[in-house]
């Protein structure tokens, strides 16, 4: 083998290389039996009729040509049932027939040179096609042309025989090969669900991070308008605070991007109680015996939940506690729209279920509340 055709073997992925592996594995035993069958007729036909089996070797050849082009396109074809290939397998048909026909008048030893020849191609090429009905009949035909051929009923037997062998070996590397075809596309679907869930993490992340900032910027840039219209003076450091709001959110935005956006509970907590009392709301934080290993979901849950309080509500005050059992952001003043069923909620409680945690709504005309229960085989457990 050539250094090139080497390199261009390695080039190729496993699927490939077992789809090479077993087409030239049956085109060898489809050709090697033709040569065998013609090395085995050249000893056994009488030298009076030596002419006439080179004829039928040159026939033969024709026909094993038209069989390899049926088996490239049952190998193609495979695991699948229709349609079938019948622009190879058309010819090849019509070839055997007149061919069988044909070697049904000649001598007795020609004869049977010619019906191996003819058995070989269609056993090879034929045995791969699926279906029920389809494997019947093509067992039906090898197990009697030769008994046909050879007008002996017991060689129905015989020909059966070697046609299920010959199925079972074909039979066997079409699955094999289906088997690596189908664990590759199981594979390319693993690594495209990977990217989707990382984008559908990155979303999460994007909506988390800059919806917060976001909702402060309007409603700090809302106050500031008031107080303009006002002619108060704090408006100009209303707007101040809404320029370092646009600036944490541009920065966090671009920690986003580059991938450096680990959550940590404490710059949550203050950023909650920041965003929330430059809203006017009052914060009450209990959660100092939160475990360690809670941190990362629970800045979820704050990060979430304060987003929640400032699009939704018109609260007042906001208690953050922990009470051994549950993380609870509770907040007064719900509006109509302060529902369980958003999509940040919905978003939590998916990526809370990932470790072990149980996200609730608890509702009423004035309070709402975001509670995080642990399973048994939580994330504290």
């Amino acid at each position: 083998m050539s250094s090139r055709r080497w390199r261009s073997w390695a080039d190729r992925d496993q699927v490939d290389r077992v789809d090479l592996y077993t087409r030239q594995s049956l085109y060898v035993l489809l050709w090697s039996f033709t040569a065998l069958t013609a090395v085995q007729a050249s000893h056994e036909v009488p030298a009076e009729d030596s002419g006439l089996a080179v004829a039928v070797a040159v026939g033969g050849f024709v026909v094993t040509l038209a069989a390899h082009r049926v088996l490239s396109d049952v190998i193609a074809l495979y695991p699948a049932y229709r349609p079938l290939p019948w622009r190879s397998l058309g010819p090849f048909l019509g070839l055997s027939v007149v061919g069988f026909l044909v070697v049904l008048t000649l001598p007795t030893e020609v004869r049977g040179f010619g019906v191996m020849l003819l058995w070989s191609a269609a056993a090879w090429s034929l045995v791969g096609l699926r279906g029920r009905r389809t494997t019947a009949a093509v067992l039906v035909v090898l197990a009697a042309a030769p008994a046909l051929a050879a007008r002996e009923p017991w060689f129905l037997l015989g020909g059966l025989a070697i046609a299920l062998f010959v199925l079972f070996t074909v039979r066997a590397s079409l699955w094999l090969l289906g088997v690596v075809r189908e664990l590759d596309r199981a594979r390319a679907t693993r690594s495209a669900l990977a990217v989707a869930e990382e984008r559908l993490r990155f979303s999460r992340d994007v909506h988390d991070v800059l919806g917060r900032r976001l909702s402060a910027i309007a409603l700090q840039a809302e106050l500031g308008a008031k107080l303009a219209r006002r002619g108060d003076p704090a408006a100009a450091d209303r707007m101040l605070e809404v320029r370092e709001v646009a600036h944490e959110a541009l920065r966090e935005a671009r920690e986003l991007a580059r991938g450096y956006s680990p959550t940590d509970l404490a710059q949550e907590l203050e950023g909650a109680r920041s965003l929330l009392r430059s809203a006017g709301i009052e914060v009450a934080l209990d959660v100092e015996d939160l475990p360690a290993e809670l941190h990362e979901p629970a800045g979820w849950v704050v990060r979430e939940a304060v987003t929640n309080v400032l699009r939704h509500s018109e609260a007042t005050r906001v208690v953050i506690s922990y009470d051994g059992a549950a993380l609870r952001v509770a907040n007064d003043r719900p509006t109509a729209a302060d529902g369980g069923d958003g999509t940040g909620l919905s978003s939590l409680a998916t990526r809370l279920a990932g470790v072990g945690a149980t996200l609730e709504v608890e509702g009423g005309e004035d309070r709402f509340a975001v509670v995080v229960r642990l399973s048994d085989a939580g994330v504290l457990r």
